[in-house]
């Protein structure tokens, strides 16, 4: 018999393509074991059962029958820290889109603080990406790691991108397209940031000083270069965490200071010495379009990440030591 001559069930020639696909289906299952035949059979009916449900309510619309049809959970416009006790010192949370400043001196815990965070965040299925300019990514897992989290569960998932990036491929890029012209750079930098096939929600950069260091001499190249991140994170609404280096109580939170005026928000993280020992703090500075508490509160350093006590005000010894 015929190719086209073969009949289906409802008397119709069966069409080439489905003949030849059922040839071969029926090749595949004379090299099968009953096992395996039983395998696949039942990995078949687990793909279809989700589809069952559906054609089902497709068929009883379709009669006239009213059907429940599952809300779209509406995304929020503010954002939790996931830091114990930090949230507190927020109305609402941050809001979704801003560009905060995490300014701190040495060992103050930034770096924790943007690990912490992305950590807490990919874990509620978003997507993360750590830019540092200082640290190995190899590094930085194994320090997720010695606080008990599941970062390659993450990484695996496809939640968090941890990379390293050397901040004098930046300048090079810069330099090379940067006009003769003052202050017009033509300079696409989003392939300089994100990798292939990844938009993430929140993004921390480490560090803003090391991109800096890297642009000596060439000031007014950095502060273009750094407008044109702030404009990028706004354009895409990433919710962004920029680390900046600063004295151990710093009167100005940035480098050059232009990052602090751009900023939507600034996190200031203190390590104040008092005597032999040194403690930690933290104090919202500022947040546009948010209400936040002004005061500068204990924050620890534990074996499960940052803790924040929003009671505990210890700004009366951060003013001693200035």
């Amino acid at each position: 018999m015929g190719l086209y001559k073969r009949l289906s069930p409802k008397g119709k020639p069966e069409p080439k393509e489905n003949l030849e696909f059922s040839k071969a289906t029926t090749s595949l299952y004379k090299r099968l074991t009953p096992k395996e035949i039983t395998f696949v059979v039942n990995e078949i009916k687990k793909q279809r059962k989700p589809l069952k449900g559906f054609f089902e309510k497709i068929e009883r619309a379709q009669r006239g029958e009213e059907i429940e049809i599952p809300k779209k959970k509406p995304v929020s416009r503010w954002v939790k820290t996931g830091v114990k006790g930090f949230d507190e010192l927020f109305e609402k949370g941050i809001p979704r889109g801003s560009s905060i400043l995490l300014a701190g001196g040495a060992g103050s815990g930034k770096t924790i603080l943007g690990l912490q965070l992305l950590n807490y965040y990919a874990s509620t299925g978003e997507k993360c990406f750590y830019m540092s300019f200082e640290e190995s990514d190899t590094h930085l897992i194994e320090h997720m790691e010695s606080f008990g989290w599941d970062v390659k569960k993450l990484i695996k998932e496809n939640n968090l991108i941890i990379k390293r990036f050397n901040p004098f491929d930046i300048t090079r890029s810069v330099d090379a397209l940067l006009m003769k012209e003052k202050g017009e750079l033509l300079i696409d930098v989003e392939p300089i940031i994100f990798p292939e096939n990844f938009k993430p929600s929140f993004i921390v950069v480490d560090s803003l000083t090391a991109i800096a260091s890297a642009f000596t001499g060439k000031e007014e190249n950095y502060r273009i270069y750094i407008e044109q991140i702030f404009r990028l994170f706004e354009k895409l609404k990433i919710t962004s965490f920029l680390i900046a280096e600063t004295e151990q109580v710093p009167k100005i939170f940035s480098q050059s200071g232009v990052e602090e005026f751009l900023a939507d928000g600034v996190i200031v993280l203190y390590n104040i010495q008092r005597g032999n020992i040194r403690e930690s703090a933290i104090e919202v500075l500022k947040l546009r379009g948010a209400k936040h508490q002004k005061k500068i509160v204990a924050m620890q350093v534990t074996e499960k990440g940052i803790v924040v006590y929003p009671e505990q005000e210890v700004f009366g010894r951060v003013k001693e030591n200035e």
